[in-house]
């Protein structure tokens, strides 16, 4: 009997903590862009290619370099592609900064990390992201 206790108090954690994970999600936009280098945050280094660049709701005068950025699609912007989501989430790490006017979204993804959670040829996606 302790047993099946135990079990169903760890499936409702799990349960609760998914759904606080869900609720502390964000929702923005997000962009692509395909020229890595230099970054506002590293320079020349290349940080590979999950990387974004944060528009100045998320900069915070470069306190947001280095910081993670799990991000989901959960729409289309009408660009014209009738599916524009894929399953799933992409972690980015911020490397640069995407300033107005040029930012069209809230987190300007590579074109790598784009590609993961949604088509390209899309262009501008609707996202939750969570940190």
């Amino acid at each position: 009997m302790a047993l099946k206790m135990k079990a169903v108090l760890v499936m409702g954690l799990a349960i609760l903590m998914s759904l606080v994970s869900v609720a502390s999600a964000i929702s923005g936009t997000a962009t692509f862009y395909t020229v890595y280098v230099p970054s506002a945050c590293y320079g020349f280094q290349n940080e590979g290619t999950m990387i974004a660049a944060a528009s100045d709701s998320l900069w915070n005068n470069g306190a947001a370099c280095g910081r993670r950025y799990t991000v989901r699609c959960t729409g289309g912007t009408n660009q014209g592609v009738a599916q524009p989501c894929r399953s799933g989430t992409v972690t980015v790490t911020i490397v640069d900064r995407c300033p107005p006017p040029a930012c069209r979204g809230t987190i300007d993804l590579s074109q790598e990390a784009f590609s993961v959670i949604a088509d390209p040829n899309e262009g501008k996606i609707n996202i939750d992201y969570t940190e």
